[in-house]
């Protein structure tokens, strides 16, 4: 076509129109395009391929590939055409649907930049650092090229801004299995779990993405002053549900109930006339408690505590004392034991009680005689 057909032809477009064009040609920092249903060739100048930046235009397009595209400038012979300017308007019609129902999708990270990533959705899509996970990552080098779900969780078309989270889809998904999880657990289940957090109050155990708690009262059968003393971060343990409350989708679980109580094979540990060391932890109106095993006390009623008789179990005993019991009973069902110290102690002499006794008798006598032989004497 003439130089001057070709102006006349160009003189039928206006900026802002639409056009199909196939490219023909692709040079380093732009495309030719042969624009359909004219005798026009077109330009796409690199900047006008993609929403994100472009080294090389076949990075972009190829040869014999049919675009979509607008008219930016009307030039003397050909026209400038923005392939960049029509996906974006596309995208954005799609990306506010998204945006509007909350929708998951999956799309490709491009590029790694400071403070995140990048994602060509036609236009240009940022996920910031802090929505790329729901953990802390420190080198995303790696996420390049990686294809993820994503939602938008903040779209202003004016200002060309979109933004991406990663780290919304995962906690939307915890979420989802959280409820089921609440709604399929059962007071007394046994589950395996692992310890995620340790505090001053007891250690929060993950039993398949979800926490329960569990007080450090339910962490061992022994006193324990720190959760640490008996479990780790990481540590696999199994769990007994105490109690779930759906509504606060909060849960008390228990280490120790699963573990063999302090009372059990006590017949063994501690067999009826056997003698056990203990220690005196209460002291009570009627008696003594002594603990023999951790977590496992028997009492010495008052009665059982010496031969003489006492008022309280204080005038003898103090608290935190180390003494040694005898057996009587042994009750694993109730979990009672009856303990002893009187009958480990010798009883007192009696038989120096009954001597002393005639003694004074003999003394007595012996007075009224010598009264008697006085009496005698007078006379």
């Amino acid at each position: 076509m003439s130089e001057e057909m070709n102006q006349v032809e160009v003189k039928n477009f206006e900026i802002g129109d639409k056009v199909t064009g196939q490219v023909t040609k692709v040079e380093e920092k732009q495309v030719i395009v042969d624009i359909r249903d004219s005798k026009l060739d077109g330009i796409i100048p690199i900047s006008e391929l993609s929403s994100l930046h472009v080294e090389k235009a076949s990075d972009a397009v190829s040869e014999g590939d049919l675009l979509d595209l607008e008219v930016l400038k009307v030039e003397e012979e050909a026209l400038i055409l923005s392939k960049r300017k029509v996906d974006a308007e596309k995208s954005w019609q799609d990306l506010e649907k998204k945006f509007q129902s909350g929708e998951i999708f999956e799309a490709e990270v491009k590029d790694v930049v400071k403070g995140g990533l990048v994602v060509d959705l036609g236009v240009r899509g940022f996920v910031p650092a802090s929505l790329v996970e729901a953990h802390f990552v420190e080198d995303f080098s790696n996420y390049k090229g990686k294809t993820m779900t994503f939602k938008i969780v903040e779209l202003e078309k004016d200002k060309n801004r979109l933004i991406l989270s990663h780290r919304a889809v995962v906690e939307e998904e915890k979420g989802k299995q959280k409820h089921q999880i609440l709604d399929s657990l059962q007071a007394g289940q046994v589950l395996e779990g692992t310890v995620q957090r340790i505090t001053d109050f007891g250690a929060f155990v993950d039993i398949g993405g979800i926490d329960g708690l569990v007080h450090i009262s339910q962490l061992s059968y022994e006193h324990i002053d720190k959760p640490s003393e008996v479990v780790s971060e990481g540590q696999s343990v199994q769990v007994k549900v105490l109690s779930v409350d759906r509504n606060n989708e909060r849960i008390s679980l228990s280490i120790r109930e699963t573990l063999p109580g302090p009372w059990s094979d006590i017949a063994e540990k501690a067999p009826k006339g056997s003698t056990i060391k203990g220690t005196v932890k209460r002291l009570v109106s009627y008696g003594a408690f002594v603990e023999l095993f951790p977590g496992v006390e028997g009492l010495v009623h008052i009665s059982q505590i010496a031969h003489k008789h006492i008022g309280t179990p204080h005038e003898v005993l103090k608290e935190g004392q180390e003494i040694e019991v005898k057996i009587l009973e042994v009750n694993e069902k109730d979990q009672r034991l009856s303990l002893s110290i009187k009958e480990l102690q010798e009883k007192e002499d009696q038989y120096i009680t009954d001597y002393e006794l005639p003694e004074e008798s003999t003394g007595f006598q012996l007075g009224e005689m010598i009264g008697d032989q006085l009496k005698n004497l007078k006379k």
